[in-house]
């Protein structure tokens, strides 16, 4: 018994058979022209457009492996006093490899699980051509809260002149300015003085205190919150913001900014 290949004329039977397209918008001719696509990195994930500028830096995503490997070197050659782990998450412990690693790795994650409703920036920061850090800035249901967090790590070659506080005044400037915020958030533990400084510096008030266990240890950690009227209030650095446009808001959850 053969099948009956001519079927019975109905379009599920036609489709089945080939003969109809399902969908005939996406249709393919056999041994025609194959679909020529141009896109960049920057049009498939525009925040890779986003720039901030200040005086001495500038923040954006790393264009290339190798600015992130540099990247990556940076962090190797030491963040903080191994005496002391500034992170809730102690990344930096390890071999300088291992250390390495965890940034690239870190990097590739919050791009990776990018999500409308929960996305982290992960500026790298650039000073005089070379990645020396990150400054992240974070948002969870950004466009209901209009509250932003943020983080950041810089080389101790590079600390003590005052660009971890211009890298914070850059993202701070993206989140009022830019994404209409609220308010904005930080927290560092108890001995953290740098990151503390950095906060009262750009207006940011007490927000209260809570109790972490990091490396098998009970510590400290202090909140910090700065509202759109503080900052405005404290703000010195002048930050300029390139590519924020439609696409960008999008990604981040946006339909409009008031800033």
């Amino acid at each position: 018994m053969t099948e009956d290949i001519d079927g019975d004329g109905s379009a599920e039977t036609e489709a089945r058979m080939g003969r109809l397209d399902p969908t005939p918008e996406k249709r393919v001719v056999v041994g025609g022209p194959l679909p020529q696509y141009r896109w960049m990195l920057a049009d498939l994930l525009p925040i890779y457009r986003l720039r901030l500028r200040t005086d001495r830096l500038e923040l954006r995503l790393p264009a290339t492996f190798d600015e992130l490997a540099d990247l990556a070197n940076a962090a190797a050659a030491g963040v903080h006093d191994p005496t002391f782990m500034p992170f809730g998450v102690p990344w930096t412990e390890g071999s300088p490899e291992v250390v390495a690693r965890n940034v690239v790795f870190w990097h590739h994650r919050v791009i990776g699980r990018w999500d409308a409703k929960s996305w982290t920036l992960p500026f790298t920061v650039f000073y005089e051509g070379q990645p020396i850090g990150v400054q992240d800035i974070k948002g969870l249901q950004y466009a209901i809260t209009r509250e932003v967090a943020t983080g950041s790590w810089i080389g101790r070659v590079h600390q003590g002149k005052g660009l971890g506080k211009e890298m914070r005044a850059a993202v701070l400037h993206l989140a009022f300015a830019g994404l209409g915020a609220d308010y904005a958030t930080s927290s560092s533990f108890v001995g953290n003085d740098a990151s503390e400084g950095v906060s009262r510096s750009l207006g940011y008030c007490p927000d209260g205190e809570e109790f972490q266990v990091v490396q098998g240890q009970r510590r400290q950690l202090r909140r910090w919150r700065v509202s759109r009227e503080d900052w405005d209030a404290t703000r010195k650095h002048e930050v300029r913001i390139d590519g924020l446009d439609g696409d960008v808001l999008d990604m981040l959850g946006i339909d409009g900014v008031d800033a």
